[in-house]
């Protein structure tokens, strides 16, 4: 979280999963679609600044916010790769099975939205019960993206 105090950090801290209502009686909405979304821009969604994030390294589009980092400890078919929970303007594509170091895999390519660069891959499911952790979640390779605001 950010020593802001930020709009998206204020909302980290309230569970998504028992929703509250703002003064007007409107449902407010998930820390996760708290990002800016807009059509006007090159981006579909920008990370809030006062956040370290990556992007992609060929058209510099937001891809994740640093706390969604789990892990950067996996191998991409190009080197390094970092495990990511949750990622903003990237496609997916179709699923397939692929036998990966860690065994048999049903995973979706991923790319840039913007430049349509494939960046790594999202884990559909997982076959053997000690890497169910990995479902639902995002490799992006060392090689695609570039750390933005705040690294220094």
């Amino acid at each position: 979280m950010c020593s802001d105090k930020c709009f998206f950090c204020q909302r980290v801290q309230q569970s998504c999963n028992s929703p509250s209502t703002s003064p007007d009686g409107s449902q407010e909405p998930c820390p996760i679609d708290m990002v800016k979304m807009t059509k006007s821009k090159t981006f579909q969604a920008y990370l809030p600044s006062c956040h370290r994030t990556y992007s992609c390294i060929h058209c510099r589009a937001h891809l994740a916010n640093h706390d969604e980092l789990i892990s950067k400890s996996f191998q991409g078919s190009q080197g390094r790769a970092y495990l990511f929970n949750s990622v903003v303007n990237v496609g997916c594509g179709p699923a397939e099975e692929r036998v990966l170091l860690t065994g048999l895999h049903a995973v979706a390519d991923i790319y840039c939205e913007n430049c349509k660069t494939t960046l790594g891959w999202k884990y559909e499911h997982a076959f053997e019960s000690s890497q169910k952790y990995k479902e639902g979640k995002f490799i992006i390779e060392l090689a695609h993206m570039i750390k933005d605001n705040g690294w220094e």
